[in-house]
């Protein structure tokens, strides 16, 4: 049990979370906090209330919250009028974060656009930055010389096909402490969307990749939650693994993930099937975040034990909640932080995973079996 008159450094200590005493002094006058009790000496005495109260205020701040609006979050009754102006305020944040993020987009695009460029594109690289050193002097204001100089880069395309690989090397960040079979797992995610920034997003359950192998080579089933991801899957590798393939919602007409929920909502055949898959299986859901939340309640009551679960829906409410929930199982698995997913990145995690086990072989046995 905490003591009830903590010091400013016993705060911060019992806090963590890289919090300091200046950044305590910081929310005293903001009025986060509020003013503590002083000890004869005039030390500032903290409560175990206070360590709470720091607690939330450090917990919001992580998770992108202004300070403005966590002192209203922590300061506000749940009426509906205040909620709903908290809501708004809410509203303007996120598209002021969104023109940020779509601004760094911009900027990573012609970083990209330069440090991207492979070796026979590296006399070409450095004209453009000699260039761009000019540029600023030359004209602030006309755009026309950025468009020559990206046409005279883009000129040297036609000579020679892209060299993905090479590119990769100098956008990726430090994978190092990564096996070599979840690197090429990343670099494959990233060409499936064109997205470096994908890679800080991508969860990997402790022993999921070994776990995955196991189960491909030993022919495990494979169940993809609508025909689109299970179109998209290495047919030809899986079948010479002896994999068999499923679709958990066999319905054709499902081409979307608003289609995919509804459909998973509206027919609870889907849900029995669940509870049906054999043990040691791979689930991969792509589309419907309700899919997955139904995948993991089925686990906690112990009527589905897969071998690894690729969580990748896209969703903005759902889809993050059911994430969460996967990581929380205790069981392998590959997922994607927040929103971001789909059906294409889920495919292609498991492509990868295959990929690193067999050869392709130039044959298409598969078709033979469907």
């Amino acid at each position: 049990m905490l003591s009830q008159n903590l010091t400013i450094k016993a705060l911060t200590d019992a806090v963590g979370g890289g919090i300091s005493p200046r950044m305590v002094r910081h929310y005293h006058q903001l009025g986060l906090l509020p003013q503590p009790a002083r000890s004869r000496g005039n030390y500032r005495l903290y409560s175990q209330r206070d360590v709470q109260r720091l607690q939330r205020i450090v917990a919001l701040k992580q998770q992108g919250f202004q300070l403005s609006h966590i002192h209203k979050l922590l300061e506000s009754e749940p009426d509906a009028d205040r909620t709903g102006t908290l809501v708004a305020q809410f509203q303007q944040q996120y598209r002021s974060v969104i023109q940020q993020i779509a601004h760094l987009r911009h900027t990573a695009s012609a970083l990209e656009g330069l440090l991207g460029r492979d070796g026979d594109c590296q006399l070409v690289q450095a004209g453009a930055i000699a260039q761009l050193k000019l540029l600023d002097v030359e004209t602030q204001t006309q755009l026309g010389g950025l468009e020559k100089l990206w046409s005279g880069l883009d000129a040297a395309v036609h000579a020679h096909p892209e060299a993905f690989q090479e590119s990769l090397q100098r956008l990726l960040p430090d994978l190092s402490d990564r096996s070599e079979i979840e690197v090429d797992l990343l670099s494959k995610l990233v060409l499936a969307c064109g997205d470096v920034s994908l890679v800080p997003f991508v969860r990997v359950g402790k022993g999921a990749i070994a776990a995955s192998r196991d189960a491909l080579k030993a022919g495990c089933c494979i169940v993809a939650d609508v025909p689109l991801i299970h179109a998209a899957l290495d047919h030809t590798r899986l079948a010479h693994l002896g994999c068999v393939t499923e679709t958990l919602m066999n319905d054709c007409h499902i081409t979307s993930a608003v289609e995919a929920e509804q459909a998973f909502w509206q027919h609870s055949e889907w849900k029995t099937r669940l509870h049906n898959l054999p043990a040691g299986c791979i689930l991969i859901i792509g589309y419907a975040p309700s899919a997955l939340l139904a995948v993991c309640d089925a686990i906690a009551h112990h009527h589905l034990r897969p071998a690894l679960i690729i969580g990748m829906p896209i969703g903005f409410s759902h889809a993050p909640a059911a994430k969460r929930q996967l990581m929380q199982l205790g069981l392998p698995f590959i997922t994607l932080d927040g929103t971001i997913g789909g059906g294409l990145l889920a495919a292609v995690a498991l492509n990868a995973i295959a990929d690193s086990l067999i050869e392709k072989p130039d044959c298409h046995c598969y078709l033979s079996k469907t």
